[in-house]
């Protein structure tokens, strides 16, 4: 599998770039971050991180410009229903760690703003990458470190209150009650779940148990 290329930067879109390595041309799918982040056509020793997507009739490859990117790709693919094209549109929206803080804050209508995603679409999304995001140390830590970078000067009270607000309003869009998200939450900070992330997945691990 080829996981990481350096060569000549030929051609950058939007969407795509061609990277010439020992005479070969290798084009790859690419988010407009990763777009934007390098440098002219022509430069030398350029590197991207990749994954080579095999599907039915076709071998794509897909390069990323941190590692960090390429990791959340992995991530978002393995959701059902999302494929390269999706998780691109989401990379091209939002960088990792900016993705990390959609996620942690249950922001349905900022996720609801990458192309070809609608409102139940991204609560389906939000819900799926909170149990990803708590379950995956590289991503938990992710998540942890924007929810410092965004709380970091808010007084204690303040911000646990914020917590259940932000996290009551993530299961409101989901189709929840108002009282069935409350009493969801009961416990959370007993429990240890400070970040809205930890919340999120606390509070849908209480309603998944009660069927």
């Amino acid at each position: 599998m080829i996981v990481m290329l350096t060569g000549t930067l030929v051609e950058v879109s939007q969407s795509t770039v061609v990277l010439s390595v020992g005479g070969v041309g290798y084009e790859m799918g690419v988010s407009a971050n990763t777009a934007s982040s390098l440098p002219e056509v022509g430069t030398t020793d350029v590197t991207l991180f990749t994954r080579m997507v095999v599907r039915e009739g076709a071998v794509d490859l897909f390069g990323f410009g941190t590692q960090e990117e390429r990791f959340v790709f992995d991530r978002l693919v393995g959701i059902s229903k999302v494929g390269p094209k999706l998780a691109l549109s989401v990379l091209s929206t939002f960088t990792p760690a900016a993705l990390a803080q959609v996620v942690s804050s249950a922001d349905a209508s900022r996720m609801a703003t990458v192309p070809g995603v609608g409102k139940k679409t991204a609560s389906r999304l939000l819900m799926e990458l909170a149990d990803i995001f708590a379950k995956d140390p590289t991503l938990r830590d992710l998540a942890q470190s924007g929810n410092a970078s965004t709380t970091q000067a808010a007084p204690q009270a303040a911000a646990s209150s914020g917590i259940d607000v932000d996290v009551t309003d993530a299961l409101l869009a989901m189709g929840f009650t108002t009282q069935e998200a409350e009493s969801a939450l009961e416990g959370r900070e007993q429990a240890g779940a400070h970040t809205i992330e930890s919340a999120l997945s606390y509070a849908l691990k209480r309603l998944g148990g009660r069927g």
